[in-house]
């Protein structure tokens, strides 16, 4: 693992927010909502997808036998050691993953430490080493066909992906592993919010209580 120290967040106030929830539920509109209204200088978003294991050896079709909603398919053992490095005031690199080619990019991408540090990630939760490290994990709540829509709409557009790839996928994998691993896990989050409402609200709530954390209550709870 490469990292780097930076003098400019002290240990102490690296905060880990955790968003969690099945895949198409919001988490990414969540979390960038969340850092567009805290400031990409004091907020920033670590992705579980970048942490994808190198697949393409295995790939065999669009929507085929790989698995890639199984928690072994994510290498959670460099992030985990990463998130320790956030915490510990040190950058990081991150993995690049090719969607459409199915495999890790030899290059990386510079990380800066920052006061906060959104993960995004479906599986995040499921991880009994990784879920300590969270200060605080929000899970999405969202109504499966929905989900479907909104996955089905990003991976055409985004991931070079089929409407029939994208749709088996969905059923082979997607939805076992939700039920399996994904829908049990939010009986880790600290608070569940609705996929399916405006995040605006929650939001306020959440940047007042942390710009504010003397105002009374901590919003985020």
């Amino acid at each position: 693992m490469q990292i780097r120290m930076t003098t400019s967040v002290p240990t102490s106030a690296v905060l880990l927010i955790g968003v969690s929830g099945g895949s198409g539920s919001g988490k990414t509109t969540f979390g960038r909502m969340l850092q567009a209204n805290l400031g990409d200088h004091f907020c920033g978003i670590l992705a579980q997808d970048s942490y994808y294991r190198d697949m393409h050896e295995y790939f065999d079709r669009d929507g085929g036998t790989v698995n890639y909603d199984h928690p072994d398919s994510i290498e959670f053992e460099l992030m985990v050691e990463h998130l320790k490095a956030l915490k510990s005031g040190h950058d990081i690199l991150v993995p690049n993953y090719d969607f459409a080619r199915h495999r890790r990019l030899f290059e990386s991408t510079f990380f800066p430490c920052r006061p906060i540090v959104i993960v995004d990630g479906i599986l995040l939760l499921t991880q009994s080493e990784l879920r300590p490290l969270l200060d605080f994990a929000f899970f999405i709540d969202t109504q499966e066909d929905l989900r479907f829509q909104r996955r089905l709409g990003r991976d055409t557009r985004e991931r070079g992906r089929t409407p029939e790839g994208v749709r088996d996928q969905f059923l082979n994998h997607v939805k076992p592993m939700h039920d399996l691993f994904v829908e049990p896990s939010r009986r880790f989050a600290d608070r569940v919010i609705s996929g399916e409402k405006s995040f605006g609200p929650v939001i306020d709530e959440i940047v007042y209580g942390l710009k504010n954390p003397k105002a009374g209550t901590m919003a985020l709870v």
